[in-house]
């Protein structure tokens, strides 16, 4: 079974392209098939302090430069919430399912 039998949610994100005169700047959002689970846990931001994450989107590796720290996620029913990390799951030549990992507040 394909991994994307298992991304039956979509998302909006808008990568953070920094800070500008008027506070944060994001792209324009574009839409992305994953998975969101709910699952509240600890990680570690990209300073590497423990935060807490509410939930982490699934989706596949070709989408992994949407999801830079900081981004603005918008999930199947309409939360909005910041990407913390990302971590990308590659099996390499071993043929398993590849997929990225987005923690969220």
């Amino acid at each position: 079974m394909p991994i994307s039998d298992f991304f039956v949610d979509e998302c909006a994100v808008e990568t953070f392209q920094g800070e500008g005169a008027f506070g944060d700047v994001f792209s324009t959002p574009v839409t992305d098939a994953g998975f969101l689970e709910g699952v509240i846990k600890l990680v570690r931001n990209v300073s590497g302090q423990q935060v807490v994450s509410s939930s982490t989107w699934y989706t596949f590796t070709a989408n992994q430069s949407h999801y830079t720290p900081d981004s603005r996620f918008t999930d199947p029913n309409g939360k909005v919430s910041r990407v913390i990390g990302v971590n990308v799951n590659d099996s390499g030549s071993l043929g398993l399912p590849d997929h990225v990992a987005v923690s969220l507040t």
